[in-house]
């Protein structure tokens, strides 16, 4: 929190339909959480007292789940386009006319506190404040798909948001905007009505989130931590024709006993990927005692623990299986057992491994009593501030 900073407060505009990056970009995660909600986060952490949300209406709901834990915000309706939306939000949150208010697009989610210091302390001697960035490529007009002469970049800038100013002057400047033309965002309005607006360095990072193609890269410039998880597993021989192995039914004159298929290389798996986030053993997601999983596929078990990593925005990089037996021979199976993982954890060929080791007859796998399995998992999350 930037403690020298004034009491501020902030409008977040998260109405809009998102048509562009395929719908509803506000809500989507990104990097485990809904693209709204890092913007909301980072404003509070920053010190702002009080956050509105704008949403389009009948969207309270989405929002308040999108926002849940958090304190220090609320959400209202928003109108048909951006002015109105932001207009709803000045009126909802009120207070002293010389009061700062930040108005900021959901759609930019990673925003610094660094950025909204600068853009509440530039209204020290300024109207508005507007976070922007040099263009740097160089520019060309264009008619019919052909160069048709360029544009001097010197004195361009690419705006971004939030924007500040205090509230008296962006109300006022949005009573005086023509009802009939759309306001681009509010440091037009407030340039429109006389008023100084101060550019203040941005954020390359500070992008919106307009097209598919951009939550990709999005998701690149999150940094992310590397967990490592380790499972192991055992299962005992008992009467059968055939035993279930890291997901394929391969013929035998035993199978392994347990309340499930006893599939020991996948139980191991599921282990080590939970291990690797934190989120127990199986038994606690699959209790033994519950005859719902009598005889379940352990693939289930599998591509539950697998969408636990992905509900926190993070990806499994590459698992290792090792499975300790006498018989069955596991080489034959192996490529099929790796193909198999591949694609119950959709993650590619070459970040599965299979392996199989017996005990030179030693012990109870040795004997031929039961066999054993051990996994490694290596898993990446988003990294918590």
């Amino acid at each position: 929190m930037t403690s020298a900073l004034p009491p501020f407060a902030a409008v977040i505009v998260a109405a809009g339909s998102g048509s562009r990056s395929g719908g509803a970009k506000q809500w989507r995660l990104l990097g485990g959480k809904p693209v709204v909600r890092w913007s909301v986060e980072a404003l509070l952490k920053a010190g702002a007292e009080d956050v509105v949300v704008v949403v389009a209406p009948g969207a309270e709901a989405k929002a308040a789940t999108a926002l849940d834990g958090l304190t220090g915000w609320r959400a209202v309706a928003g109108g048909a386009t951006r002015a109105e939306s932001v207009q709803a939000g000045l009126a909802a949150l009120g207070g002293p006319d010389n009061r700062p208010v930040l108005v900021h697009d959901a759609a930019r989610p990673f925003l610094s506190a660094a950025v909204i210091a600068r853009c509440v302390e530039a209204l020290s001697d300024a109207d508005g404040a507007l976070p922007a960035l040099p263009v740097a490529d160089s520019l060309r007009r264009a008619v019919d798909g052909m160069v048709a002469g360029s544009v001097e970049r010197e004195a361009l800038w690419r705006a971004q948001t939030p924007q500040a100013f205090r509230l008296k002057t962006l109300t006022d400047a949005y009573a005086n905007w023509p009802s009939d033309e759309a306001a681009t965002d509010e440091a037009t309005v407030v340039e429109r009505a006389g008023g100084r607006v101060r550019i203040v360095e941005g954020d390359a990072r500070l992008m919106k989130l307009t097209y598919p193609e951009d939550f990709a890269m999005a998701e690149a410039l999150i940094p992310r931590t590397v967990r490592i998880g380790q499972g192991y597993d055992v299962h005992r021989w008992g009467p059968g024709t055939s035993v279930w192995l890291c997901g394929l039914e391969i013929p035998h004159d035993q199978t392994l006993i347990g309340h499930s298929d006893a599939d020991a290389g996948l139980h191991a798996l599921t282990d080590a990927i939970l291990g690797a986030i934190g989120e127990g053993d199986i038994g606690d997601h699959f209790p033994p005692t519950d005859d719902k999983w009598k005889g379940a596929p352990s693939d289930l078990f599998l591509k539950h623990a697998a969408g636990l990593v992905t509900a926190r925005g993070g990806r499994i990089s590459n698992v290792d299986v090792t499975l300790i037996c006498e018989r069955p021979k596991v080489k034959p199976h192996r490529q099929a057992m790796r193909e198999r993982l591949a694609e119950i954890l959709d993650i590619p060929l070459d970040a599965v491994s299979v392996k199989a080791t017996t005990s030179e007859g030693l012990g109870f796998t040795g004997r031929g009593e039961g066999l054993a399995a051990q996994a490694v998992a290596t898993v990446e999350l988003p990294a918590r501030p």
